[in-house]
């Protein structure tokens, strides 16, 4: 469990490293074109759902890289 543990947080620690470097280069995930935002007077609402596929994208080919054993 406890190296789990510690593989679970060096992976959370290079994925902000890669957020932190990708908004330096441009590319601003959750707020890409397409997602979804609405503003009013008394507040907004707001769904990234382009970055939400984009996300799922890229895990998901990481994940059959990773299951072709």
């Amino acid at each position: 469990m406890g190296r789990l543990l510690i593989y679970g947080g060096i992976l959370l620690l290079a994925l902000g490293v890669l957020a932190v470097l990708a908004e330096r280069i441009g590319i601003h995930l959750g707020r890409l074109p397409g997602d979804i935002r609405i503003e009013g007077k008394h507040g907004g609402f707001y769904f990234p759902i382009v970055t939400c596929i984009v996300i799922s994208v890229l895990l998901t080919f990481i994940m059959w890289l990773f299951g072709r054993r």
